[in-house]
C-alpha cells in the first residue's frame, strides 16, 4: 500500500449483502441501492484515505454478478481495496473475479512505513459462526513476529468478543480464546476489526481495540438477546492509523429515514 503521509488511513465498508438482480432486498432493503448511498456518503464527505477495508459478507445470495456489482459500485472511490469473506460468501466466486482493477485478496500488507494489516479468514463454509484454523492463527503469528517493529491491525469478519446479545453471540467467532492466547505475547497488535454484528462496537480487551462496523443496509438493535432490527440508518468506518500506534476512528451513518427494514421480520 502506497502512503504519502505517517498516518495510514482507512475506509471500511462492510455487510453490503448484495445480490445478483438490482431489486434485491434483505428485509424490504435494497442493499444494492443503501450499498451505492454509503459509497456517495464517503464521497460526499470528502474524508482521505489511501486504502478501502471489506470485512465481509459482501454477497447474499453467493452470485458472482453480486461481486461484481460490488467491485463496480466502488470504482469511483478509486483507491485499492482489500476484502475478505464473511459467512454469507462464497469465496471461490470471490476469487474469480480477481485480478481486479481495484480489488485485492491479501492476507497480509504493509501499510505505510509504520504499520501491517493481517486479513484472517474466519468463515466455516456453510455456517454461520467463525473459526480460525490453525492455518490462520499460524499466519497471523507468522507476520507478528517477520514484522515486530509495525503496528499491527488484524481483521477477519466474525466477533470476537461477545456483545451482549444472545442470538448473535452464539455466531461469534467459535473458540476464541485460542485466538486472545496466540496474540497476547504480542505488544504490536494494536487493534481487531470486522463486521457481522451490523452495529458499532468500540471497546478494549486485554490492552487491544476491538471494532466492528454498522452495515451498509440493515442494523441489529445492541443489546437484544432476540432477533431485532434498529432504526439506526446504513454507515461505514474512517480509520486514522498514525506513527505512534494510536488509532483514530469515526463512524458516518447515512441520513435517518433512509432504508427502513422490515420491523416484523424474525429473522433473514
Amino acid at each position: 500500500m502506497v502512503v504519502m503521509e505517517e498516518t495510514v488511513q482507512l475506509v471500511q465498508i462492510t455487510d453490503t449483502h448484495l445480490f445478483a438482480k438490482d431489486e434485491g432486498c434483505l428485509l424490504s432493503v435494497n442493499t444494492a441501492q443503501s450499498f451505492l448511498a454509503v459509497v456517495d456518503d464517503v464521497v460526499v464527505r470528502n474524508v482521505a484515505f489511501d486504502a478501502i477495508v471489506a470485512t465481509g459478507d459482501i454477497s447474499q445470495d453467493h452470485s458472482l454478478e453480486s461481486y461484481s456489482r460490488f467491485a463496480q459500485g466502488i470504482e469511483c472511490l478509486e483507491k485499492p481495496c482489500y476484502w475478505l469473506p464473511g459467512n454469507h460468501d462464497r469465496k471461490k466466486n470471490m476469487s474469480q473475479l480477481l485480478p481486479s482493477k481495484q480489488i485485492r485478496e491479501m492476507e497480509h500488507v504493509l501499510a505505510g512505513d509504520y504499520w501491517q494489516l493481517i486479513m484472517l479468514n474466519s468463515q466455516v463454509e456453510g455456517l454461520p459462526h467463525g473459526y480460525l484454523d490453525e492455518s490462520q492463527l499460524d499466519l497471523l503469528e507468522e507476520k507478528l513476529n517477520q514484522y515486530p517493529q509495525r503496528h499491527t491491525l488484524i481483521l477477519f469478519h466474525h466477533n470476537s468478543l461477545p456483545i451482549g446479545s444472545a442470538w448473535l453471540d452464539q455466531h461469534k467467532l467459535q473458540k476464541a480464546p485460542q485466538f486472545w492466547e496466540r496474540i497476547a505475547g504480542y505488544d504490536n497488535v494494536r487493534a481487531v476489526l470486522g463486521g457481522h454484528v451490523h452495529q458499532k462496537v468500540d471497546k478494549e480487551h486485554n490492552g487491544v481495540r476491538v471494532m466492528a462496523t454498522p452495515s451498509t443496509c440493515i442494523q441489529f438493535k445492541a443489546n437484544s438477546d432476540e432477533f431485532a432490527l434498529d432504526t439506526l440508518p446504513p454507515g461505514w468506518r474512517h480509520l486514522q492509523l498514525h506513527k505512534d500506534g494510536s488509532i483514530e476512528s469515526q463512524v458516518y451513518r447515512l441520513s435517518e429515514g433512509r432504508f427502513i427494514p422490515d420491523f416484523e421480520s424474525e429473522g433473514y
